[in-house]
């Protein structure tokens, strides 16, 4: 695909996320909690924002797939599918804490070629396309170019994770148990930052690397093209690129040595 093809498709996300943001925002600080079938949380502004994201898309592009953490896989013709989270992190949405946002992702054949990460609350937003770099922009802040600080060293690296979930301090069933406290001993520092908010700190450089010990491919894709603009490195935490949607887990880094030195630290002892 043409790289100015990238840029409609970026600047048509970037709408996306505004309108998500409309949907969403009315019932921040003031909402019902409900829980699906997994056990996870859910709002109405998960369900109207994803509605909303949908309508748009298949009136923009009516041949394109979209796949969305609400309401399920909807398939067409076109090798194009939008991948959308409409609340990730919908459980500091329901505490009132503004470290929640919308992921849109456009993915051909399992790449993700486009990506916007959009914080309604502080109205942040980090967005990449393949080969356009990746921008951040608030609304007194004029979009610019970011990119990540790299660090060498462990002992030298600012790290956050999502949580402890899925680690040897908290197990989750049919999960790796990551040895996060490992990590956590051995990183410069270390912060529980919230779900995707810390990878737009990896991607202005305030951080070094985030981890994730269970996702799904709705938390991934929007991630994958703004670090990877931003001059990152994101696998699974067993080291995969390939076909990183299905990974279950993501390390976004600045790069080598230090990815590898963190994926390293977090592999279970025997």
């Amino acid at each position: 695909m043409d790289p100015l093809n990238y840029q409609e498709y970026l600047d048509f996300a970037l709408d996306l996320a505004e309108a998500a943001a409309a949907q969403i925002m009315p019932h921040y600080l003031n909402h019902t909690v409900s829980f699906k079938a997994d056990g996870t949380e859910v709002t109405v502004a998960d369900r109207e924002a994803e509605l909303v994201m949908r309508e748009l898309i298949r009136s923009r592009y009516p041949t394109h797939s979209i796949w969305g953490e609400e309401y399920g896989l909807e398939e067409a013709s076109s090798a194009y599918r939008w991948v959308l989270d409409p609340v990730d992190g919908t459980s500091w949405f329901t505490l009132g804490v503004p470290l929640f946002g919308t992921l849109i992702a456009l993915v051909q054949e399992e790449d993700p070629l486009v990506g916007v990460i959009h914080l309604p609350v502080v109205q942040e937003t980090v967005y990449a396309a393949k080969g356009l770099g990746c921008w951040f922009k608030t609304p007194s802040h004029l979009p610019s170019r970011i990119q990540v600080e790299t660090v060498t060293e462990l002992q030298q690296a600012r790290v956050s994770s999502s949580g402890l979930h899925g680690s040897t301090l908290r197990l989750e069933d049919g999960h790796t148990a990551y040895d996060l406290p490992g990590l956590i001993q051995q990183a410069g520092k270390f912060k529980i930052c919230g779900d995707c908010s810390q990878y737009t700190l990896v991607c202005r450089g305030k951080i070094h690397a985030a981890v994730d010990t269970v996702m799904k491919p709705w938390d991934i894709a929007a991630l994958v093209p703004c670090v990877e603009e931003a001059g990152g490195k994101v696998t699974s935490l067993s080291g995969q690129r390939e076909r990183i949607l299905e990974g279950g887990s993501l390390l976004a880094s600045c790069g080598s040595p230090l990815h590898e030195q963190i994926l390293e630290q977090l592999q279970p002892t025997a």
